[in-house]
């Protein structure tokens, strides 16, 4: 009985020894004339062979991503490689290159860049939002009449626009003051002689202020920066503070009051400018205590919270801005 039991597991044996044998004797002449490769197919369509397919989506992903301009935002591609791993003849050649400049064909190049808007009619373009912060900038400097109508938009189109250089645009889109510009209030406390940009130009970063702020007035925050509402045409370019009707409203921050008086949806409006291009603005106040020109310090009472202009209810309208564009207040109080 043993003695059958080993010459069955000796034949055993022999068998498996050769299935291995056969078996890597496949291995090797397969190998020898085939090699493990993807075919590559776009839309259904078979389109060619990838021995790398990581290496060739990498590839891809990278053109759609960035294209090959220093514009682009992005590459929208609607059809995109799909793989499958099969068996090629050795002698076949791979056609990566041939498989990318495919889709990089098909593939529609959104370029990014920056349009300045005067009356929300578009004049001018360039291709960074530095150089467009830039040019709001000078235009402030020179104290041009058309301030308040300057505007900054980010553009997504699939050509690209001629760029203009930061001093052209300046020359172009400045307006010169006329001599007196004098305006006037029925309040008795102030006198709205003075300059202030209501541009909607916001920015969702954060500016170096280099000063220190204090919350101008305590309350509850009705409207936050950049929502819209059905009372307003355009982002919310501050922060709203409600409070009851009255209640003092300090300066943020010591500086030069440049405006005082009645702008519009703001209603009483009052601005004071501080160093580095900072300014605040305490809108739809119900009294405003001191006119353009006078210096204020931090903490001083400069107003009464009011409901004037645009308005629903009592509260403050106060804003952030650095060199004319809007930053929000709660990236830095409240």
């Amino acid at each position: 009985m043993l003695k059958k039991l080993l010459v069955h597991t000796k034949r055993s044996m022999k068998i498996t020894i050769l299935i291995s044998i056969a078996l890597l004797v496949i291995i090797g002449i397969t190998s020898f004339f085939y090699k493990i490769s993807y075919s590559v197919t776009i839309d259904g369509q078979m389109v060619g062979y990838t021995d790398n397919k990581s290496k060739l989506q990498a590839k891809i992903n990278e053109h759609t991503e960035k294209g090959e301009s220093e514009n682009t935002a992005f590459v929208q591609v609607n059809n995109l490689p799909k793989y499958e791993v099969c068996l090629l003849k050795r002698n076949v050649k791979s056609n990566d290159e041939e498989i990318f400049n495919l889709v990089k064909s098909e593939g529609v190049e959104y370029y990014r860049y920056y349009a300045i808007l005067e009356k929300n009619e578009e004049k001018l373009y360039v291709s960074d939002f530095s150089q467009a912060e830039s040019i709001v900038a000078k235009l402030k400097e020179k104290d041009t009449d058309n301030m308040d109508s300057i505007t900054i938009a980010e553009k997504y189109e699939t050509e690209m626009k001629d760029f203009t250089t930061v001093e052209d645009a300046v020359a172009k889109l400045y307006v010169e003051k006329p001599k007196v510009t004098v305006a006037s209030t029925n309040d008795t406390k102030t006198t709205s002689i003075g300059k202030v940009n209501t541009a909607m130009t916001i920015s969702n970063g954060t500016a170096s202020l280099g000063i220190s702020l204090r919350k101008p007035v305590a309350g509850v925050i009705s409207s936050r920066f950049g929502v819209r509402s059905s009372i307003r045409s355009s982002a919310h370019t501050g922060l709203d503070i409600a409070t009851s009707k009255g209640t003092p409203v300090v300066a943020a921050a010591g500086g030069t009051v440049t405006f005082s008086g009645w702008k519009g949806s703001y209603g009483k409006l009052m601005v004071i400018t501080h160093s580095n291009g900072v300014q605040t603005y305490y809108g739809h106040c119900n009294e405003l205590y001191y006119s353009a020109g006078t210096k204020v310090s931090q903490g001083q009472t400069i107003a009464a919270v009011g409901s004037t202009g645009n308005s629903t209810g009592p509260h403050l309208h106060f804003e952030i801005r650095v060199n004319g564009v809007a930053y929000n207040p709660q990236n830095y109080l409240y």
